[in-house]
């Protein structure tokens, strides 16, 4: 270690904490100490960006999720002492745009090695209703070229940012992340290159599981109180009508309500869906004006226990619900 970098870590923390009104930390709560494991530090914004980061990193790292199981990452608001250790991470892997805390913290953190999700793949805007193609198409499809020149590090996030729903975009970002974990940790980047290889095999045969389970399926059509499945709607051709939009907090307007009975009687919607995290009132209310059912359909935002789940686990549940609410079972 290069004991001459750290007092300018540390002025660059006491200037980040400053420019965010976060004048009361102690800077001995960054713990110089942190790096003795001899592990990369790894910060990681929420669940999808951390379960990247330890899935490649292997024993290599030590992540650390900014976001507590079970909450809500849109809502976040990083304390004091999380913002000063965030300059002390060897890398942080974050999506631009979903957490602004978590983009200002960044911003004003220093830190070289950055992994920012969206950099990796492509981006669109999703509204309340989507309607997919059937195939894979053109979503996301650029060579290595097009990956390297980001860097990870010099992109907009605009548009939903749910990409981590579709194992194919998914796949990308992981492509991105194993690269910046090679830069931060060249000593380990074969063990980095194989770890990426092999999440990659996995999401490729996930993506190929919704290809065969959702083949026969007899509707393309599913509601959802949150929009958060435009990429997955899209992928595998199927069409989300979703209560509220992007983000799960709106409320849904009168007009918006009497639309989806029209799409729920017309295209003989069987199922509401709602979130494991958030409230089914709305989904229940719509359910029993149309007498239809109700099911969890995971945003994969978060995990409650990720001991016991984790993202396959979780994207499997999802397939079988849809599988179930579209007739393809």
């Amino acid at each position: 270690m290069n004991i001459g970098h750290r007092p300018r870590r540390l002025i660059r923390t006491s200037a980040a904490l400053t420019a965010l009104g976060l004048t009361s930390l102690t800077l001995a709560a960054c713990g110089s100490d942190s790096g003795d494991s001899g592990k990369v530090r790894v910060a990681a914004s929420f669940y999808p960006m951390a379960y990247l980061a330890q899935q490649i990193g292997g024993d290599h790292v030590e992540v650390s999720n900014l976001t507590k199981p079970g909450t809500e990452p849109h809502d976040l608001e990083l304390s004091p002492k999380q913002t000063g250790q965030l300059s002390e991470m060897d890398l942080i892997v974050y999506l631009k745009g979903l957490q602004p805390a978590v983009d200002e913290a960044v911003e004003q953190s220093g830190v070289k090695n950055l992994a920012e999700a969206g950099s990796f793949t492509t981006l669109e805007d999703h509204g309340t209703d989507v309607h997919g193609e059937k195939g894979h198409g053109e979503h996301g499809e650029h060579g290595e070229d097009g990956h390297d020149e980001h860097e990870g590090h010099d992109h907009d996030t605009a548009g939903d940012p749910h990409i981590w729903l579709d194992p194919v975009r998914y796949a990308e970002v992981a492509e991105g992340v194993g690269k910046q974990l090679q830069k931060a940790d060249p000593d380990h980047e074969d063990d980095y290159k194989k770890n990426t290889a092999d999440l990659v095999s996995r999401l490729k045969t996930l993506d190929g599981e919704f290809e065969d389970g959702l083949r026969s399926r007899k509707s393309d059509t599913f509601i959802t109180t949150h929009a958060a499945f435009g990429y997955l709607a899209e992928r595998y051709g199927l069409r989300q009508a979703a209560v509220a939009g992007i983000n799960p907090e709106s409320e849904p307007s009168g007009a918006r309500m009497k639309e989806l009975h029209k799409i729920a009687k017309k295209e003989d919607v069987d199922t509401v869906f709602f979130e494991n995290n958030a409230s089914d009132k709305t989904a229940r209310t719509l359910a029993g004006d149309l007498r239809l059912k109700t099911s969890v359909l995971s945003p994969l935002e978060s995990v409650k226990d990720p001991k016991k789940q984790d993202y396959f686990s979780v994207m499997h549940q999802n397939l079988t619900a849809l599988e179930t609410a579209l007739g393809a079972q």
